[in-house]
């Protein structure tokens, strides 16, 4: 089947742009997770996918956690414990951990917010994500790590060579960009069932909606902020290891939490299948926004496509495509 080289280039595009956009949906989730439970913002998502990260490649290489505190202060020389963890063993370390962090933040920090208007939890998850920023560089340090877990990497000859038997040119999609969207789709799924149809998940709106009221039915604040934080820190490992692979383990990873923000306006703050589809359609659309326009404009119009299309949305339909209309009566 012969087509036109533009709509091939376009299609590849948007596989492309498909792909990206789970990886956007990744970090929305652990947001709308937070949300849904609590009913503010966890500024602090993008610094949880971070530190597990970090954890991650500190466990599985055996990295001396605080090695350059210890060796400050006792003048020792450790680096490593001079053992490597097998992946799977490492994440699962590595989810236990942030199940742990999940307990330290509600004892420590939430457990003291009950009945606190929104903005004081919002500031409270800000301080978070500054607080694990600077205890993700003191445990494992700044340098980029590089993080391996098996996962497959680089141009997929299946998809080449099978598009250029149909269409005769070979499409170039990334291994890791389709394991992602597996298991991205599996991820959904299963948070959709959880949340729809638990007991635990009906739980999680109830929270949302009134803090006393919930307490007043039997529901245990405690228990529902430390479930949520657990399942949004999970969800912030699986974004790690996927982002880490792709691009190595730095602190710029934190910063993928902006990139969530469009998709969060575009899907709504409290539907999982929203954040997926959200960040497809952001992905989808700022890889041919500047398949197309960027020629016409100087290019790099993926730095701000997806902020203006999220302001549109803000302006005519501010709950987002899978949102909840929020009806206040006065």
């Amino acid at each position: 089947m012969q087509l036109p080289d533009q709509l091939l280039f376009a299609m590849e595009v948007t596989l492309n742009g498909l792909m990206a956009g789970v990886m956007y949906a990744l970090v929305a989730l652990g947001f709308v997770l937070i949300f849904k439970a609590s009913g503010i913002f966890n500024y602090a998502q993008g610094v949880l996918a971070l530190f597990a990260a970090l954890t991650l490649v500190g466990i599985q290489t055996g990295q001396v956690p605080f090695a350059h505190l210890i060796n400050a202060v006792l003048g020792t020389s450790l680096h490593h414990f001079g053992w490597q963890v097998p992946a799977p063993l490492a994440i699962v370390l590595a989810a236990a951990v942030m199940v742990g962090l999940a307990v330290a933040v509600e004892r420590l920090v939430l457990k003291h917010l009950v009945n606190q208007p929104p903005i004081i939890l919002f500031m409270a998850t800000i301080g978070l994500a500054y607080f694990l920023e600077g205890l993700g560089d003191v445990m494992w340090g700044a340098d980029i790590k590089t993080l391996d877990v098996g996962l497959p990497q680089g141009i997929s000859d299946t998809v080449e060579a099978a598009t250029a038997a149909v269409f005769g040119y070979g499409f170039f999609i990334d291994n890791l960009d389709m394991v992602a969207t597996l298991i991205a789709v599996a991820l959904v799924a299963c948070l959709t069932l959880f949340s729809q149809y638990s007991k635990e998940g009906r739980a999680l709106r109830a929270v949302a909606d009134d803090h006393q009221a919930a307490l007043s039915v039997g529901i245990s604040l405690r228990f529902i902020w430390v479930l949520v934080w657990s399942i949004a820190g999970f969800v912030a490992l699986v974004a790690g290891i996927m982002w880490g692979t792709k691009s190595g383990v730095q602190f710029s990873l934190s910063l993928i939490a902006l990139k969530a923000l469009p998709v969060l306006m575009l899907g709504g703050f409290t539907s999982i299948p929203g954040a997926i589809v959200g960040g497809l359609i952001i992905g989808v659309g700022e890889k041919l926004f500047e398949f197309w326009i960027g020629p016409l404009v100087g290019g790099a119009t993926e730095n701000w496509f997806a902020y203006v299309l999220a302001l549109l949305f803000l302006v005519f339909r501010p709950q987002g495509l899978f949102g909840e209309r929020i009806i206040e009566r006065v």
